[in-house]
C-alpha cells in the first residue's frame, strides 16, 4: 500500500477501483486514454504545484508548521485545502489545530495570540510588520474547507479595522496586511455579517464604559468613620466617597479617550475592557478592594463579550439561513489588492 493510499480515503478508493474495458478494442480505457510514464498511469490533479508539494511533504515527512505568519499560512492553508479535498483526516486535523493557535475559539487562546502579536510587532527585526495573515484570507479559507471554528476570531480581528482600511487598504495604514492572491473578496453574506458585528462591537464599548462606574459595589467599612484615604487590605472599601469620585473621573476619561478621540483600541472591545480593568491597579491603589473589584468586573465583561462574538457576527447556525435568504446570489465584494 502506498503512502497516499494509507493516509487518504480518496486515493485508497481510487486506486482500488477496477478500470473499465473498452468493448471495441478490449483494452483498458486508462491505457488507451491516459498518459503513462513507464507503464504507470498518470492522474492529473487540478491543484497548484506548491500546494501538492507541501501536501506530499507533510505526508511523507510529517507536518512541520511554523509560527502562523503569512508565509506559514500559505503552506498550512494549502495543506488544509488538499487534505480536506482528498479526505486525509489526520493531516486536516493537525492543520486545523495549528491554525487555531492564531484563530482560537476561547478567550485564553486569544489573549495568548495577542501577546505573541505584540511581541512580534515590538521586535526591531520585524520592522513593525504584523505577525498574522489578513483575516479575510482566513474567513475565505474557513468557508472553503468547512472550518467554522476559525470564523469568530477571524471576524473579530477584521472588525478592528476601520472600514477605510478594509475597502481601501494602504501600506501606510497601521493595520495593513498583504492579501494572498485570490483571497481579497468577501461574499456578500459575510460582508453583511462583518457590518452587523462591527456595529455590535462598537455598541458594546459604548455600553461598557458607563457601566464601569455603575457596576462597582462600593461598600464603606462599618467601623470607619472618616473619609481619609487609608490603604484597604480587605474586600471592603475604606473611602467610599473618594472611590466614587475616582470611578466617575475614570468613566469620563475613558469616554473621552475611546468614544470621542477614537484613540488606540477604540475598535477592540476586548482590549478596552482589559485597559479599563487596569485603571485602578491593586498594586498601587490606596483602595485595593475597589481596584480588585474593577479587575474582576473587567474579566467578567471580557468573558461575556467573547461568548457574544458568534451572535454579533451572526455565526450561530440558526441565523445562517435567515441571512442567506436576504442576499440573493454570492457576488463577492472586491477590495483593492496590495
Amino acid at each position: 500500500m502506498s503512502m497516499l493510499e494509507r493516509h487518504s480515503t480518496f486515493f485508497r478508493d481510487m486506486f482500488s477501483m477496477p478500470q473499465p474495458i473498452s468493448e471495441s478494442t478490449g483494452h483498458s480505457l486508462d491505457k488507451k486514454f491516459q498518459e503513462n510514464i513507464h507503464g504507470i498511469p498518470v492522474v492529473d490533479l487540478h491543484d497548484s504545484a506548491e500546494d501538492v508539494g507541501n501536501l506530499l511533504t507533510a505526508i511523507y515527512d510529517g507536518p512541520t508548521f511554523g509560527n502562523n505568519d503569512l508565509d506559514d499560512f500559505r503552506i498550512v492553508s494549502g495543506v488544509l485545502r488538499l487534505s480536506t479535498k482528498y479526505l486525509i483526516d489526520i493531516l486536516r486535523g493537525k492543520a486545523l489545530d495549528h491554525l487555531s493557535k492564531a484563530w482560537p475559539s476561547n478567550l485564553k487562546g486569544w489573549d495568548r495570540r495577542e501577546d505573541l502579536a505584540r511581541s512580534h510587532e515590538a521586535d526591531v527585526t520585524s520592522n513593525g510588520s504584523h505577525l498574522y495573515p489578513h483575516p479575510i484570507a482566513v474567513i475565505n479559507l474557513a468557508r472553503e474547507v468547512n472550518a467554522p471554528s476559525l470564523l469568530p476570531a477571524a471576524f473579530y480581528d477584521l472588525s478592528r479595522y476601520p472600514f477605510s482600511n478594509i475597502f481601501e487598504p494602504n501600506e501606510e495604514d497601521q493595520t495593513f496586511r498583504p492579501l494572498l492572491p485570490g483571497s481579497s473578496a468577501l461574499s456578500a453574506t459575510d460582508l453583511q455579517r462583518l457590518c452587523l458585528g462591527k456595529e455590535a462591537s462598537q455598541q458594546a464599548i459604548t455600553a461598557m464604559i458607563p457601566a464601569m462606574g455603575a457596576s462597582q459595589n462600593i461598600r464603606p467599612a462599618q467601623l470607619n468613620k472618616s473619609h481619609s484615604r487609608k490603604p484597604s487590605l480587605n474586600a471592603i472599601c475604606v473611602s467610599a466617597p473618594a472611590c466614587r469620585k475616582d470611578f466617575s473621573e475614570l468613566v469620563d476619561l475613558a469616554t473621552q479617550h475611546y468614544l470621542f478621540d477614537r484613540e488606540r483600541g477604540c475598535y477592540d472591545p476586548l482590549y478596552v475592557a482589559e485597559e479599563l480593568g487596569q485603571l485602578k491597579s491593586a498594586e498601587f491603589s490606596e483602595c485595593k478592594a475597589c481596584a480588585r473589584s474593577l479587575e474582576a468586573w473587567a474579566a467578567r465583561e471580557r468573558e461575556k463579550m467573547w461568548k457574544s462574538i458568534p451572535t454579533w457576527f451572526r455565526l450561530d447556525h440558526s441565523r445562517d439561513t435567515d441571512i442567506s435568504t436576504k442576499i440573493r446570489g454570492d457576488q463577492g465584494c472586491r477590495f483593492k489588492d496590495d
